[in-house]
């Protein structure tokens, strides 16, 4: 099936890089909202930290289950309509935490958030290749600057800024950071390009949605965002329990900013990166060691070479991510990229919803804080094999 051509004129690329870059940070900002007043929220819900815990694991969860029905949406709708819809329901969910009055109420929309988050990712990459079909590396890397530009503010500023702006009040926190991702969806459907020849906002939409589950580069591409995902949310869960449990808990804000930050600072490299290094192995060479490494380092070093070794995985974990993200957008034909999308993200949020529960296994039965790192060690190298794996067999493929 033909895709609808799209004018590749600057005034429409810039127009597609910036609906790019703001639904990548739409789609972060409402997860990374609530880590910063989960003490207000559970203090004030009644929460045990189990529950706390389901409410941090939830929208992983709903990733991996709801990423293929997000292609099949997009196959029936269109992509435009399912990326609008899927940043609506995040906008409304994300607003409606605050009304929540037990956990059950606060569950709910944490649910229907994450499947809003789910159903628009497979949407990202097919936009990617749908609005800048020549510069699929520019694209994706807007996008994804997006997404940790995003995460890094909701973290950064909740406490000093949002919070004293509102009373204190995590309700009215969490309100705050869901505009905009109500932004963006309104913007959606009245400023995305449209396709030449074409009047209305419907695309057309591709037929096929079921992903290819017997392509051994659909699995390679799973396993190398798994890899990747699963690394850098294990970081996040455990590096403030272990720094307590070695004494040093005065270095949790410090380790975790530069662990995040330093992400940031990868996604800028990326984005003056030149579009001929994209499906290139070198990045997974390079940084899939960087990760894995500096996973070792938080549990074989001390002081400030523990904060170093965070900002390494961090920052080797931001390269992978770009690379690896926007490879569906470039391997696939198309009318074909949300299928890939949908498989590739149904793959790695399992990997990434599994890999944190072995490591807090591992922690428990050998009662060895370092022992919970090790599984995140694993993903480093792994991420480096399949990676490489990837761009190798895309190269001899192309």
């Amino acid at each position: 099936m033909n895709s609808p051509q799209f004018d590749s004129g600057a005034p429409r690329l810039v127009t597609a890089l910036t609906l790019l870059w703001l639904a990548g940070a739409a789609i972060r900002i409402p997860l990374l909202a609530v880590p910063p007043v989960i003490p207000l929220i559970h203090d004030d819900l009644h929460m045990t930290y189990t529950q706390v815990g389901l409410l941090a694991g939830m929208p992983l969860v709903m990733f991996a289950l709801f990423a293929t029905p997000g292609s099949l949406l997009i196959a029936r709708l269109g992509v435009l309509r399912v990326a609008t819809l899927g940043l609506l329901l995040i906008a409304l969910a994300s607003a409606a935490r605050a009304a929540a009055v037990d956990i059950w109420t606060l569950y709910l929309p944490t649910l229907l958030m994450g499947m809003g988050v789910a159903v628009f990712q497979p949407a990202l990459p097919t936009l990617v290749r749908l609005w800048a079909p020549h510069r699929i590396w520019l694209a994706t890397a807007f996008s994804t600057n997006g997404m940790l530009v995003g995460c890094s503010f909701a973290a950064a500023l909740t406490v000093p800024v949002v919070l004293p702006l509102v009373g204190g009040s995590w309700r009215l926190d969490l309100l705050v950071w869901s505009v905009p991702c109500l932004i963006a969806a309104l913007l959606y459907p009245l400023a995305a390009p449209r396709p030449r020849g074409i009047t209305t906002l419907r695309d057309l939409p591709p037929r096929r949605w079921w992903p290819q589950w017997n392509s051994p580069q659909l699995w390679l591409l799973g396993f190398a965002l798994g890899t990747n995902n699963a690394l850098y949310f294990a970081v996040n869960a455990f590096v403030p329990d272990y720094l307590n449990s070695i004494g040093r808990g005065d270095l949790i804000g410090t380790t975790l900013g530069w662990l995040n930050g330093s992400q940031l600072i990868g996604s800028f490299i990326m984005l003056a990166m030149p579009e001929r290094l994209q499906r290139q192995s070198w990045p997974f060479a390079v940084f899939g060691p960087l990760m894995a490494l500096g996973s070792l380092g938080i549990v074989l070093t001390e002081g400030i070479w523990i904060v170093i070794s965070a900002t390494m995985a961090g920052f080797g974990a931001a390269m992978t991510f770009i690379v690896t993200f926007g490879l569906p957008a470039s391997l696939s034909p198309p009318d074909d990229v949300h299928r890939m999308a949908g498989g590739m993200f149904t793959i790695s949020y399992s990997i990434a919803v599994i890999t944190p529960i072995i490591c807090g296994a591992l922690w428990d039965l050998t009662g060895l804080p370092w022992t919970a790192f090790m599984p995140m060690v694993a993903c480093g190298i792994g991420c480096t094999i399949f990676g490489v794996m990837l761009t190798s067999r895309s190269a001899h493929l192309a």
